[in-house]
């Protein structure tokens, strides 16, 4: 990696850690899941966006959405990330970042490929005085337009 390319790496570091901190609910039930789900929903179909939209807490999926335009495939993408969100504690975009930082591959950082996936679209859900108690995750876009369509969905949720 170029010096350039490691300086914009670290400086999206910087900004999916800030946007994790600012990302913080007071709760989250079964009700705040399908609110938010079809935020989601709404907002990829303004965009005109084949997305499939997963909202869990803990291993209980509680809101799962594909619109037309996606397949299978994305299903798989959503469980490999969820499960660098579960066993990392942060966005998968934040752990892939930090490890194209470092140099190491999914592989070199115990992560088989067919069982993760730390491209951005899964964020946890994080309760203030609990720490993360699940995931909300978006397949089928870039790995960067992921991770924004959940964070503008989280910030709009954490206001209303």
């Amino acid at each position: 990696m170029t010096a350039t390319g490691s300086t914009a790496v670290a400086e999206l570091i910087v900004q999916l850690e800030a946007e994790q901190r600012e990302l913080v609910l007071t709760r989250f039930d079964n009700d705040d899941a399908w609110r938010l789900g079809v935020l989601l929903v709404d907002l990829a179909r303004e965009r005109g966006a084949a997305v499939t939209i997963d909202i869990r807490r803990g291993s209980h999926q509680l809101f799962h959405y594909a619109l037309p335009g996606t397949s299978a495939d994305n299903d798989s993408w959503i469980e490999r990330k969820c499960r660098v969100v579960a066993r990392f504690g942060d966005s998968s975009y934040l752990v892939g970042a930090r490890g194209r930082l470092a140099g190491r591959s999914p592989l070199e950082r115990g992560m088989d490929p067919l069982q993760y996936a730390d491209h951005g679209g899964s964020v946890p859900i994080v309760i203030a005085g609990v720490g993360a108690v699940g995931t909300v995750t978006v397949s089928g876009l870039p790995q960067a337009d992921d991770h924004a369509l959940v964070v503008e969905a989280l910030r709009h949720f954490t206001t209303t």
